[in-house]
Order: structure tokens, then sequence, then C-alpha cells
């Protein structure tokens, strides 16, 4: 009689386990499908839209969005949504996101397991009942140790409560995209360099040459008018040719030394 609770209590304990791990293979699943996605895009927009996708389908919610905080403190731009991937860069007040703005203020998750207990979002209730809403996460987006922005998450009534795995699973996932936006960063920064960036610095250095050569030869001609008189063709005609190529030469190579001067 004792051995079978024993026994029972066992099967249950491994069957826990056995759900368990089967937890966290799908979290490191969608974590490898992540990196594939990052690696495959250096855009911002697109990054964060795979991203949104990625966690709306790994847990199966009614929304989930990225937000970039703004310097202001007031406002957040909506970067991607699961729900409508047509969302691309709108701005929000963070009046009606309290729990957005708890996150980048205090740059830590915060979790809401019952909507309808909040006081905070009483103005959605409505919304929520609609939409079968039950619980709401947001992890914030921190890179060296300021809030960018955050990750938020949605999840149906019916959907599984998020427990303390599935946090550090999306803060796993919040770090990721902290990498990835600075990697972006970097690479449209230099793509402006190599562009617009780069056009506008050789333009620059083009009008310094040009400024360069009109200033040099005006101080040679009046050098030469003072010293030998009007020129001829004359005497033009009795140089050589290779004369003629080193004094270019010559020119050349002062004016791109005074243009890098200026």
């Amino acid at each position: 009689m004792t051995a079978q609770p024993i026994f029972a209590e066992e099967v249950e304990r491994l069957q826990a386990r056995v759900r368990e791990l089967e937890h966290e293979r799908k979290h490191l699943l969608a974590v490898l499908e992540i990196l594939q996605e990052i690696a495959g895009s250096l855009h911002i927009v697109d990054i964060m839209q795979a991203i949104a996708r990625r966690l709306g389908e790994a847990f199966g919610l009614d929304r989930c969005s990225i937000f970039l905080a703004e310097r202001n403190g007031k406002t957040a731009r909506l970067v991607a949504s699961f729900e409508d991937p047509s969302i691309r860069n709108y701005v929000v007040d963070l009046d009606r996101y309290p729990e957005v703005r708890r996150a980048l203020t205090d740059g830590a998750p915060v979790y809401i397991p019952d909507v309808e207990l909040d006081p905070t979002l009483a103005h959605l209730k409505g919304t929520f009942d609609t939409r079968r809403v039950r619980s709401i996460t947001v992890v914030p987006i921190t890179w060296r140790r300021v809030a960018i922005g955050a990750i938020f998450l949605r999840a149906f009534r019916d959907s599984p409560p998020f427990t303390e795995a599935d946090v550090r699973f999306c803060q796993v996932v919040a770090s990721l995209t902290a990498k990835a936006l600075r990697n972006a960063h970097r690479f449209e920064k230099l793509q402006q360099r190599v562009t617009g960036g780069g056009e506008s610095a050789g333009g620059r250095a083009i009008e310094r040459e040009r400024v360069a050569l009109i200033g040099f030869l005006r101080r040679l001609l009046d050098e030469f008018a003072t010293r030998e008189g009007p020129w001829s063709e004359g005497v033009l005609a009795r140089a050589s040719a290779e004369e003629i190529e080193r004094l270019v030469g010559v020119a050349l190579t002062v004016l791109q030394q005074e243009a890098a001067a200026r």
C-alpha cells in the first residue's frame, strides 16, 4: 500500500521534469532561430520584426511588440509587432503603456499576472475582455546598463502562465536584441560614411584641391611674370615634353600637400 503512492509520486516527479526539459528545449530552439534571423540581416527593422515574430509564435501570444526608447522619456517608438508586421516606426505615448514606462525607467522586467487586478490598466479593461488577455510581461532591452527599449508580451487568458524560466528566456532574447541593435547601428553608420558621408568628404577634398590649385597657379604666374616678363609661345615651344611632364608632376604633388594641410 505504501509503495504504490511512492511510485506514483516518483512518476509524477519524472513527468514534471520531462515537461520542464521539453520547455527548455523549446526555448533553446527559439534562441537558435532568433540567432539565425539576426545573422541573416543587418537592418534594424527586419531584425526587430523577426524577433517579435519568433517570440509571438513561441508563446502563442496575443501581442508581442518591441519598443525603442525616445530621449524625452515621454514617448517610445513601436518598431515591430507580431500581430501587425506592417507597423514599423510608430510613435506611442507612454502614458498609454505604464508597464512599458516602468520597465524603461527601472531597467527591470515587469510582470502583471492578471491584468484585471492591475489598477494602472483599468482604462483598457474593455480591450482586455474582447481580446481575452490574461497577463503582460515587459522585458527591458539594455545596453551598458541603460534601457534602450523593451519587449512587450501579452498572453491570452487560456495560455499557460509565464514562469521564471520564461522571463529569463525573454531576458536572454532582450540581450541578443541589444547586441543586434548595436551591430546594425554600426553597419548603418558605416554605410552612411561609405555612400553619403564618403561622397561628402570626397566633395570637400575636391573643393580643397581646386582652391589650392587656383592659389598655386596665381602665385606661379605672378612669380614668373615678375622675373621673366611676359610669356611667349616661342619660349614655351622650346621646352621639352619631358620637362613639362616633370613640372606637372611637381605641381600636382604641391597641390595635394596644400589641400591636405587645409
